[in-house]
């Protein structure tokens, strides 16, 4: 249960009761689906199927930007479906994914042969290609053109493993940082941001590769179940003779040494992260980009020198989700999260990782970047240990009757 998970963080408790209750509508306002035509409708349906936690940020976008990101997002969704999809013959994929982006002109054009879990949006690519059709032509050049550059990447990368570091970016700019770039287009494109936003390429491509081998770190033992592999060969086989051994219980010390390398690799695009975020000056685009940042961010420190790595999944308190998405609405508190998960990463620096000096080096960057703020306040510091139990109680008990006692039936798009 995710209140007992939070116990131990009274502030955790407070924000998920008070996210419960409707403070997630300073974030995430609900949308007049009403208004919508029937194929835009079913394209948000769609986008709520696909990803709860994008389609949240996405459906807080201001005006006509919110309807060129959910298209956006779901025509890469499709794509990637194709990537992912293990049983289409190599023969027939990769032509797919190359000419991916002329689908997107073609009314009738489906796929019904996958057996992805997000098979939908190719089985009706044609209501999503219609709404992306509708859009305004600047809208449509940014996504038919990420569509193209991210298929022939994907199409690369089918034939090739990641070996090198430099291949380690390569895939992820391919796969992720594209898409911040397509992001950051749109954003200009819509006039909410300036245009030098959409310009910057650079920073834009770090906002996705931190996000992606963010992913990528964590989902380890997920991945070589399936037979993925994604962690670069220059980085494992410093350690390992094979990708898989670093699951083995012998082989620990090693696995924590290539974990903490990656880590560390993905740390060097938080500075980029900072300088994109404070260009920004629309609420809505803010709040898009830096809730999935301090996410990011979150998870990596929890990831960092952690053997539950190798043996599941590495997941943050859905309070401490919960929390990060309502305070990461203003600069200020970005740069005081990420000053926070550095500083614990920080604390966490074996005297023995082969790392270590680079670890040390970019998160003293970091630090230099968010030091003139101070650590968020908490709303509970002030509370005596009896009310805190007390409020925990009672907060447990709201919370317990508001997740069971809601009516069938009565659930919004965005899933609250």
């Amino acid at each position: 249960m995710d209140i007992v998970k939070s116990l131990g963080h009274p502030e955790e408790l407070f924000n998920l009761f008070k996210f419960k209750m409707g403070g997630c509508r300073t974030v995430m306002p609900k949308l007049d689906y009403e208004s919508m035509s029937e194929s835009l409708r079913t394209c948000y349906l769609y986008l709520n199927q696909t990803s709860r936690s994008f389609a949240a940020v996405i459906q807080a976008l201001d005006g006509e930007l919110r309807h060129a990101v959910c298209i956006f997002y779901l025509v890469l969704r499709a794509l990637d479906t194709v990537e992912d999809d293990m049983t289409i013959p190599f023969e027939k994929k990769v032509p797919m994914l190359n000419d991916f982006h002329t689908y997107l002109y073609q009314a009738d054009w489906c796929f019904t042969e996958s057996h992805e879990r997000d098979k939908q949006v190719l089985e009706d690519f044609a209501t999503i290609s219609l709404e992306f059709r509708n859009l305004g032509q600047e809208y449509q050049d940014v996504i038919s053109d990420i569509c193209q550059r991210m298929g022939v990447g994907m199409a690369e990368f089918l034939e090739k493993k990641v070996g090198s570091m430099k291949e380690w970016d390569q895939y992820c700019h391919y796969v992720a940082g594209l898409v911040g770039i397509g992001l950051s287009q749109l954003f200009s494109a819509s006039q909410l941001e300036d245009p030098e936003v959409g310009r910057d390429t650079e920073l834009a491509n770090s906002m996705g590769l931190f996000l992606q081998k963010t992913n990528i770190i964590r989902d380890y033992l997920e991945d070589i179940q399936v037979a993925r592999a994604f962690w670069p060969q220059e980085a494992w086989s410093q350690f390992a003779c094979h990708l898989e051994d670093l699951a083995e219980p012998a082989h620990l010390t090693s696995a924590l040494s290539c974990l903490n390398l990656l880590v560390t690799d993905a740390l060097r695009h938080v500075p980029d992260v900072i300088s994109y975020l404070a260009r920004l000056r629309n609420q809505s685009v803010f709040n898009f980009c830096a809730i999935p940042q301090v996410m990011a961010i979150a998870t990596l420190s929890a990831c960092y020198n952690n053997p539950q790595v190798f043996q599941g999944v590495v997941k943050i308190r859905k309070g401490q989700a919960v929390t990060l998405m309502m305070q990461a609405t203003n600069m200020a508190a970005v740069q005081s999260i990420m000053a926070q998960y550095s500083q614990k990463m920080l604390h966490r620096v074996s005297l023995t990782d082969p790392s270590r000096d680079k670890t040390l080096r970019i998160l003293r960057v970091i630090q230099e970047r968010t030091v003139s703020q101070t650590t968020l306040p908490s709303r509970t510091t002030h509370l005596s240990p009896i009310y805190l139990s007390a409020a925990m109680l009672i907060a447990a008990l709201s919370w317990q009757y508001l997740s069971t006692g809601q009516p069938e039936g009565n659930t919004d798009m965005q899933g609250h």
